[in-house]
């Protein structure tokens, strides 16, 4: 049967190179970077080196790289750092209802020790206005943090503008920047952020292995204590073969992200044409203008997106229910419904997300079938009749 994998924001594969980047690391070249014999020193050169690989992806400098296991530790090293280090000038923070987990039950976690939150409202496409956002900053903000592009829907945030009024307000400014790195450009002082988080999984790297761009004079508290690793702010040995992987997956994505952003563009906005030719009642979430290359999530009335994923296993597509970090929960969709869906048009989406992978022929076929599958279980929908 044909295998066809469309959920590439969930996880990607290890790109051959990366894996063969990495494999040494596991074997002939074990030792430990804080080790001063020459075995240490070799896993040394290569941590150097690959934070020299990372910040080039982000037009940032070296000694601003600090690596982490994945984006949920940046996320939670940046909100918990700042709140932790900034707390004597303020306790509150501004986000978004749409954020990922990993930065939402980090604030609600921080509301729970004085710190105050404010959930910025999102756009029926899923976009900040930039000017509510500033009309939510008080004298006692220290951070505001708002993604760079939607896990679920693809929409990529105006950070240049939010980076700008944090900027002129002196207030700290991260980005959950996971689905964006390695796929479209992500340079930090265009976007002008003082934190990013990323995750190397996300862009044909191993899993459990992140960074974290923190802005030279960011002040963080470290939130994970021992024996000082990564400038104090990460202690713990490092994972050097993963870190090693990161960085060939950095490199790569810089070779090719152009070039693949324009390719998966003109995949992704056929396959929106085909399901919406093909299939009534239905539609696309979020913005199609300021939207991941990668990235499409529909909407379908009269069908629940579970049925759909499964009947789209069984053809052997894989898709997603929308994020795949809480996609088991029976709860709708947070974003979806933030965007004003209801909750049966949340539990009628389906997350697709194609990669490098893909071709014309993967889109015809998941688009067929998807017709396909829409078509059965509306015909046995009493609604769907």
């Amino acid at each position: 049967m044909k295998r066809i994998y469309m959920d590439h924001s969930a996880t990607t594969p290890v790109a051959p190179e990366v894996l063969e980047a990495m494999l040494p690391f596991f074997s002939l070249k074990f030792g430990n970077a804080s080790s001063l014999h020459s075995f240490g020193l070799e896993a040394k050169e290569a941590l150097e080196a690959s934070r020299e690989k990372v910040a080039k992806l982000l037009g940032a400098n070296a000694e601003e790289i600090i690596f982490t296991s994945g984006g949920t530790e940046s996320d939670n090293l940046s909100l918990k750092g700042i709140a932790l280090r900034s707390r004597e000038k303020g306790k509150h923070i501004i986000t978004t209802v749409i954020e990922h987990p990993a930065i939402l039950e980090t604030c609600r976690k921080l509301q729970k020790y004085g710190f105050e939150v404010t959930y910025l409202p999102v756009s029926a496409d899923g976009l900040v206005d930039p000017a509510a956002l500033e009309a939510a900053i008080r004298k006692d903000t220290i951070l505001i943090s708002v993604m760079h592009a939607n896990n679920e829907v693809g929409t990529i945030q105006p950070l240049q503008e939010i980076g700008k009024i944090a900027a002129e307000k002196d207030i700290y400014f991260h980005t959950d920047a996971v689905q964006t790195v390695g796929k479209i450009e992500t340079n930090v002082n265009d976007l002008g952020v003082d934190l990013l988080s990323l995750s190397a999984h996300k862009f044909y790297g191993p899993k459990g292995t992140g960074a974290l761009y923190v802005r030279k004079g960011t002040k963080l508290e470290s939130i994970v204590q021992g024996g000082g690793h990564e400038r104090g702010l990460r202690s713990g040995t490092e994972n050097v073969a993963g870190i090693v992987g990161l960085a060939r997956a950095a490199d790569l994505a810089s070779e090719i992200m152009a070039s693949e952003a324009e390719r998966l563009t003109d995949l992704r906005d056929r396959l929106a044409k085909l399901v919406l030719e093909k299939v009534k009642d239905a539609w696309v979430n979020g913005s199609m203008t300021k939207r991941l290359p990668s990235n499409l999530n529909f909407s379908f009335k009269y069908v629940e997106g579970e049925s759909l994923l499964l009947f789209l296993d069984s053809k052997g597509i894989g898709v997603s229910t929308g994020s795949a970090c809480s996609s088991k929960k029976l709860e709708p969709s947070h974003v979806l419904l933030s965007l004003g869906l209801k909750p049966e048009e949340c539990h009628g989406s389906l997350r697709i997300t194609m990669g490098r992978s893909n071709s014309e022929d993967d889109v015809d076929y998941v688009a067929a079938s998807i017709a396909e599958a829409v078509a059965r279980f509306r015909s046995i929908s009493a609604l769907g009749r």
